[in-house]
């Protein structure tokens, strides 16, 4: 038994990558599934995409890998965090499609929940602010919205689920209904600092406790595969939320180690050790993984589009073809026109986190095209990354290291991270392996079974790609944020 399976759940795709005994990739499988927007600012799954992308690449990852079930000792789990499920515990099946992180149909609620003063008592609890981000509304939603739901749950016929839960709850036929506390750390429901759900937050939102999954460390046992899918059973060894993983993989383990990762969204994570910091600046304090009953704490600052704006360019402008595309364009755009987007598509996520502005661009001219619309995209990027680092130091200080270790698929461009380096006028470090999210499952799982070694060990392993030094003059750094800064402005008082 020499290999780990990941499973890479995200917000487009489903991803299986086989990692082997030294921890290197040697087969992925991934499928991309539909986005369904049933109203403006909602965003929904059907449950069947996810379970069903899961078992296809997990296969295909197996055939490609020409290996047997019977040699993987371990899977790993990392999911797209805060998407909500809920369905029966008889039949398994949903009843209602997944409510995406990014979906903001419960703004009203939180509002209200602000006026009453609620926050506070949030915050406090969950590290979390109160906004339709989480799951915490999302599942009050479904409870209120769904015909015969709310008496379902009295009753206990059904159960809630992050995307984590959902998968071993199938994985496993129904036989484990398990989260991992990165993933119930996101749900606004966890108190984060006593290691258990919120009574007083699941009364205030009308949440019988009866729903929710058994919390487990992020490298526990979550239970086996059926046997029927893969050929044998498998243990289910490690789970954690996407971010959370990218700081596994990235091996952020000291306090005032620093990541981020680009994927549909971009999300920093900083480590603060056995220490759970509140920001004075509006960023999430989390847990960044917990092991052997103790958890790791981290400030989190989160940004809803980032690889989603590439997306759009792509798919709602239909400007560019493949997303590659934008790195070219970008260079070749025209340096005298200073286009700004901000891409508020779902409202604003951290430092500002405003739930109800949405995308705007400064700055056209005739002579505007694909090209400086693709500057701008990639651009925007780099300037909200700024935004969350200055909230952290501010929060921190000199805690804070200077390099920033990055990760996910727009990572690949040396363009986008060039500016990143270029707007934080700091290093930016881009690993060998960009796969740090699924190595963190794999890492977490395969170091539970006996396959991989501790953090130490682990930690010497990663490996420097590339280093992006800054290189722009002070001049024209501050007169790029500067436009940034009054762009978002805008965008909020639209």
């Amino acid at each position: 038994m020499t290999h780990v399976l990941a499973i890479d759940q995200g917000t487009t795709s489903t991803r299986a990558i086989l990692f082997d005994s030294s921890l290197a990739p040697v087969a992925s499988a991934q499928q991309e599934f539909t986005q369904h927007f049933p109203d403006s600012g909602w965003v929904e799954h059907d449950p069947a995409d996810l379970w069903s992308s899961t078992v296809t690449t997990c296969r295909a990852a197996i055939e490609k890998a020409g290996i047997q079930a019977s040699d993987i000792i371990a899977i790993g789990i990392t999911n797209q965090r805060e998407t909500t499920l809920l369905w029966d515990r008889k039949t398994g099946k949903p009843i209602h499609n997944a409510i995406v992180w990014q979906d903001r149909r419960t703004s009203e609620m939180c509002r209200s929940l602000k006026a009453d003063g609620f926050e506070d008592t949030v915050t406090d609890r969950t590290g979390l602010l109160l906004d339709p981000y989480f799951s915490g509304t999302k599942l009050a939603w479904l409870l209120d919205n769904v015909e015969g739901a709310r008496a379902r749950a009295d009753a206990g016929e059904l159960a809630f689920g992050t995307v984590d839960t959902w998968l071993v709850w199938n994985l496993t036929g129904g036989q484990r209904h398990v989260t991992d506390a990165t993933n119930a750390a996101r749900t606004m429901l966890y108190d984060i600092r006593k290691g258990r759900w919120s009574k007083s937050i699941c009364d205030r939102l009308g949440i019988p406790m009866s729903l929710l999954p058994e919390v487990r460390d992020s490298a526990s046992d979550f239970g086996e595969t059926q046997s029927g899918l893969f050929g044998c059973p498998i243990s289910i060894s490690g789970i954690a939320g996407d971010q959370q993983a990218a700081t596994v993989g990235q091996a952020c383990f000291k306090p005032g180690m620093l990541k981020s990762t680009y994927g549909t969204g971009c999300f920093a994570l900083l480590n603060t050790g056995d220490v759970p910091i509140r920001s004075n600046n509006r960023l999430l304090t989390t847990i960044a993984y917990q092991l052997d009953g103790t958890p790791t704490y981290a400030l989190e600052g989160s940004i809803f589009i980032a690889g989603a704006v590439v997306q759009w360019l792509r798919d709602g402008l239909k400007v560019i073809g493949d997303a590659k595309e934008t790195q070219t364009l970008a260079q070749q755009a025209d340096p005298a026109q200073e286009l700004v987007l901000v891409p508020a598509f779902t409202g604003l996520g951290a430092p500002y986190w405003h739930a109800e502005c949405r995308g705007a661009i400064f700055g056209l001219t005739r002579n505007s095209g694909p090209a400086e619309l693709s500057r701008a995209a990639l651009e925007s990027v780099g300037c909200q990354t700024r935004d969350l680092l200055e909230a952290m130091r501010a929060d921190i200080g000199d805690e804070m290291q200077t390099v920033l270790r990055v990760d996910g698929g727009m990572s690949a461009s040396g363009f986008t991270m060039q500016y990143l380096a270029d707007i934080i006028d700091a290093p930016v470090d881009r690993p060998k392996v960009l796969e740090t999210t699924a190595m963190g499952a794999a890492w977490l799982a395969g170091q539970h079974a006996g396959l991989y070694p501790a953090q130490d060990e682990f930690a010497k392993s990663w490996e420097l790609d590339r280093r992006f030094e800054p290189a722009m003059s002070d001049i024209a750094r501050d007169k790029k944020f500067t436009a940034w800064k009054r762009a978002v402005r805008a965008t909020m008082e639209y």
